[in-house]
């Protein structure tokens, strides 16, 4: 009786080469100016709208934030660069929803 999975199964390898160390940092460290740039823009147009002392302070984080993320990558955390830019980005709009928008809890 053979046996019909004798043979292991052919993998399927794709040659899709993956980004240098030098590339993802400088992809992260686009996109954190890219972000920083953003944010500020966002920041400008919030304080004509709504002057607060709340929107300051978050976008000062999210500012910092963004300048954390570039250094990080230029010493080769780009991991931690974008874990930092990510979940700290999150954070911040969820504060800033929670405390700064009249619908907040």
């Amino acid at each position: 009786m053979p046996e019909a999975n004798s043979s292991p199964a052919p993998q399927v390898h794709e040659d899709r080469p993956g980004l240098t160390p030098r590339q993802a940092r400088r992809v992260r460290i686009v996109l954190s100016a890219t972000v920083m740039l953003v944010v500020a823009v966002a920041l400008v147009i919030r304080l004509g709208t709504a002057p607060s002392v709340l929107t300051v302070g978050f976008y000062g984080i999210a500012l910092t934030l963004s300048g954390t993320a570039i250094v990080l990558s230029r010493r080769g955390r780009t991991r931690v660069a974008t874990a930092v830019l990510g979940l700290g980005f999150v954070l911040v709009l969820l504060g800033e929803w929670m405390l700064g928008f009249p619908g907040g809890m």
